[in-house]
């Protein structure tokens, strides 16, 4: 099946397990009422923007969310077999290299942002995760809370997330980095 018929239903399956309206869930995450029920319906694919409003509203991480919708308990996990989701608004593509399971916490993200690409998160998704942002390639600027931080290639950025980040990747070079989050 389609992962984006299957994204469409999981955010319906989350709402109603929240027993939300469609007017409740977007006062929770600040998307409108009509773009979550097109987001339900499969009508469009939602943003990397709107996916963090969403986790935020439900305390998921994007990596939970979307371990919902598309990843096994094998312990190997082969390229061709690792999920890959995109953006194409912003030029986000996010690879979970290493999943999250029920009993795995620890994940392992490989992204890239298409030159001059922003990406903000308002909240964290769940309150004081812990990030290890490695610059793989190109340049990347992070505000994480109100602090800017300037990674070039083999940067490392530890931190635990409460509020709001941004990714701004560098205009011309655009960047690549892996993201582990425990």
């Amino acid at each position: 099946m389609n992962s984006d018929i299957v994204l469409a239903r999981r955010l319906k399956e989350l709402r109603l397990k929240q027993d939300w309206s469609l007017d409740q869930l977007a006062e929770q995450s600040g998307i409108s009422r009509a773009t979550l029920s097109r987001m339900e319906n499969g009508d469009v694919s939602p943003t990397a923007h709107a996916l963090g409003r969403l986790c935020a509203a439900y305390s998921l991480t994007l990596s939970r969310l979307m371990m919902m919708v598309e990843t096994s308990d094998a312990p190997f996990v082969p390229r061709e077999q690792q999920p890959v989701w995109e953006d194409p608004k912003t030029g986000f593509v996010r690879r979970s290299v290493s999943p999250p399971t029920e009993n795995m916490m620890c994940e392992v993200l490989e992204c890239t942002l298409s030159p001059g690409a922003t990406i903000t998160y308002p909240k964290s998704p769940k309150a004081g995760l812990e990030h290890h942002l490695v610059l793989l390639s190109g340049e990347l600027t992070l505000e994480i809370e109100g602090t800017t931080y300037d990674l070039k290639t083999g940067d490392c950025l530890r931190y635990r997330l409460v509020g709001s980040s941004t990714f701004d990747a560098h205009k011309s070079r655009g960047c690549k980095y892996h993201l582990v989050i425990v």
